[in-house]
């Protein structure tokens, strides 16, 4: 068992892309159930709490085998508000309670593929690298020389380098995929920057993927079908 280490699970109502994203059921289970229990299954918390502002999101949280200890405040359930403003909350509640830890891990519920030993290997990689920070990244799937912005004739004009070198030599690019933020809880409450030493926690794109859309509920349930 990880000494002292908090996951937070920002499990708002209010979602506007999809409604009810959180609970909504995936292959049976409510979307919030995976983070839920993959954080249980990393072996790596004293607490695994879900934070939410709705009694009925509170419930089914603790019926996947979460706590839920309090409620978010109205100041931090809206759409201003942002995940760390409601981390730093979480924190301060705890220690309410006196209850105190070293590190946070904010695991989001629409990153339901991430798997446990991700959470364990990440924090494996913390210790190893004495971080301050731990993000979960992936490869994009795309390297930016193929994107460009558009002007409202839609003209296509230098949208792509034409450099042949530069097109020959393409590293990789990755991009933050959400699934896992580990941070020392003293840096968190003390500034706002939270890449200030962190390290990169390379994660394959099957197991990244952000549920936003019904579309992305498709893609998560073929990716299940398919890879689990």
């Amino acid at each position: 068992m990880g000494k002292s280490n908090l996951a937070v699970i920002t499990a708002r109502s209010g979602s506007k892309g999809l409604r009810d994203k959180n609970i909504k059921l995936l292959d049976g289970k409510p979307l919030m159930w995976y983070t839920v229990n993959s954080a249980k299954e990393s072996d790596m918390f004293t607490h695994v709490m879900v934070s939410t502002d709705s009694e009925r999101y509170a419930q089914i949280a603790k019926e996947c085998g979460a706590e839920v200890p309090f409620l978010r405040s109205a100041e931090n359930s809206t759409d201003n508000a942002s995940s760390w403003d409601v981390v730093r909350e979480v924190i301060s509640k705890y220690r309410d309670l006196g209850i105190t830890f070293e590190t946070v891990c904010l695991l989001q519920p629409t990153s339901p593929l991430r798997l446990s030993k991700d959470i364990s290997d990440a924090y494996q990689l913390f210790a190893k690298k004495k971080a301050t920070t731990v993000i979960g990244v992936c490869e994009t799937d795309h390297p930016p020389l193929w994107e460009n912005t558009l002007s409202k004739s839609l003209s296509m004009d230098n949208f792509i380098c034409t450099d042949k070198n530069a097109r020959q030599q393409i590293d990789t690019y990755y991009r933050i995929n959400g699934a896992i933020y580990i941070v020392q809880v003293e840096h968190l409450l003390n500034n706002n920057n939270i890449y200030y030493n962190s390290f990169a926690y390379i994660m394959p794109k099957e197991r990244s993927i952000d549920i936003d859309s019904k579309f992305d509920f498709v893609i998560a349930e073929a990716i299940m079908k398919y890879h689990f």
